[in-house]
């Protein structure tokens, strides 16, 4: 029989299951969401228990289509969103029914008292979390302490959202290096926990759990998970990896200087490198590889493939319309629609800032705005506007990672915008770089995943097989003449940038409802 992997890609929507065979080549997938709990402002919670019963779900789900046999299934690994806050009681038993997920940013408080003891400027260089601080772990942990004392008093580990799972099917509690990088705790460049970070924290190191590669089989799975999913007690179980680190392997990003672009709701362009590309300014946000040794490091937007859904919904209400008689994706008669507008939109300038600023931003009360729209502008022109000003936006992310470290002269795109060849040819024209468009376009979190556990368990040899897997389906080159157009708009891009940023901060100083 031949053997297969399977992976898991437990993200922000949903869990993906998806069975590889033994060469890295997809087989088949199932996907099965579950909901975010939106308690209040900056509070965005989900159940571990529905992770579970998510992966449970599309496992027999995946296993019914008969795609493989379950016997021929060597390991699993998991590719799990980062940032996660799982409690645990010292037997296991979970101490809260909804945990803060990567996006909660409820524990500011606590984040400006613990750098009334540490320097922000030396904790961003240590941990590269670049994120805004109240995201990462350890200060949601600290937020437990100061407003739950009484669960927090219980808490044994406390544990990511992928390692939550791990713990479900091997007993294990673990986590592994990528993972661990995005506790706010972390010291990259010693790839532990920092003691004096855990000091000014007050907490004990012994409240997170132990740390292995990510190839480490941790176990088999127990009896009791083995029945639940319908599989062999004989699976290892690998570490897996944070999300960011399996999908940059899964995008191809193996070696030095190699860059990917994930075109999803939110956009980012990433770098893997033997140093973390940290810069105090624009504050790229970095975990460690899934690869040892390695590092992956990225600048983002936050609302990349959201603004684009925003114009769907608000501007192209006719064009849904029409997709659903059709039946077709309204993203294409999107596109199809775009293309008829020239390069530069007429002059029709889009900021995708409508999430707020990310650290690439002058600030975080930045919003979006269409900006030199007149009687003359069609809809054409504010779709394409809108694809324009979120790949000048992505050029602006490059431009940064370019001056940080080495990088290719072609950027592999994934995620579901890579489908567009409209819109890779406007990144080609913006960015001024090849962009590549492969075989692995939503599935690169899920191929890192498998190429973990197939390296866990002796499979592979390394993860130079991931170059065989891609083939490359399109180049989309720079055009000169589009290019010049780009170049021009750029600057004035960018001033907007600036100017929209002291307006955001005016706004959000007024006493106005939102």
């Amino acid at each position: 029989m031949t053997q297969t992997l399977l992976a898991y890609d437990l993200g922000t929507g949903g869990n993906k299951a998806s069975l590889y065979d033994s060469q890295g080549r997809l087989l088949a997938s199932v996907f099965v969401p579950y909901e975010t709990e939106f308690l209040q402002a900056g509070w965005h919670e989900q159940r571990p228990e529905a992770w579970w019963e998510s992966v449970v779900q599309s496992t027999r789900q995946l296993l019914a289509g008969g795609a493989a046999d379950p016997r021929t299934i060597q390991a699993l690994a998991i590719s799990g969103h980062s940032l996660g806050c799982v409690p645990l009681a010292p037997d296991g038993r979970l101490l809260r029914a909804s945990t803060p997920i990567w996006s909660d940013k409820r524990p500011a408080a606590q984040a400006a008292r613990f750098f009334t003891r540490a320097d922000p400027t030396q904790w961003y260089r240590l941990t590269g979390n670049g994120f805004p601080a109240a995201h990462y772990t350890i200060f949601k942990i600290l937020w437990y302490r100061d407003c739950e004392p009484e669960m927090f008093a219980r808490i044994h580990k406390v544990i990511g959202t992928k390692d939550y799972i791990n713990y479900r099917l091997t007993g294990r509690i673990a986590t592994d290096y990528s993972y661990a990088s995005g506790t706010g705790v972390f010291d990259l460049l010693r790839w532990g926990y920092s003691d004096a970070l855990l000091a000014a924290a007050e907490l004990p190191r012994s409240i997170f759990p132990e740390i292995v590669p990510s190839t480490e089989i941790l176990g088999e799975l127990t009896a009791e998970a083995a029945e639940a999913l319908g599989l062999p007690r004989s699976i290892l179980v690998a570490a897996g990896g944070v999300d960011n680190s399996c999908m940059a392997l899964g995008a191809r990003n193996i070696a030095a200087g190699r860059i990917y672009a994930s075109l999803g709701s939110s956009m980012w362009i990433a770098a893997s490198s033997k140093q973390p590309l940290l810069d105090d300014a624009v504050k790229p946000y970095v975990f460690t590889h899934v690869i040892p040794g390695m590092f992956t490091s990225a600048v983002a937007i936050f609302s990349g493939g959201t603004s684009l859904r925003w114009v769907r919904d608000q501007l192209c209400g006719n064009l849904a319309a029409q997709a659903r008689v059709e039946s077709a994706d309204p993203y294409e008669l999107m596109t199809a629609l775009a293309a008829r507008s020239p390069a530069g939109a007429r002059k029709l300038l889009f900021n995708p800032s409508l999430a707020g600023g990310s650290s690439l931003e002058p600030s975080a009360h930045i919003r979006g705005a269409f900006l030199g729209l007149d009687l003359g502008h069609s809809q054409a022109d504010l779709i394409r506007s809108a694809l324009e000003g979120i790949a000048m936006n992505l050029r602006l992310a490059l431009d940064e990672l370019r001056r940080l470290g080495d990088t290719s002269p072609e950027l592999v795109v994934v995620g579901g915008g890579s489908r567009s060849a409209l819109w890779r040819q406007i990144l080609a024209d913006a960015l001024e770089i090849a962009i590549v468009k492969t075989n692995i376009g939503q599935e690169a979190g899920s191929l890192g995943a498998a190429a973990v556990a197939a390296v866990a368990c002796g499979l592979w040899n390394g993860f130079d097989r991931i170059d065989q897997i891609h083939q490359v389906e399109s180049i989309s080159h720079p055009n000169p003449a589009q290019v010049r157009i780009y170049r021009e708009l750029l600057p004035i891009f960018q001033q907007a940038r600036f100017d929209q940023g002291r307006l955001g901060d005016r706004l959000a100083s007024l006493d106005i409802p939102v």
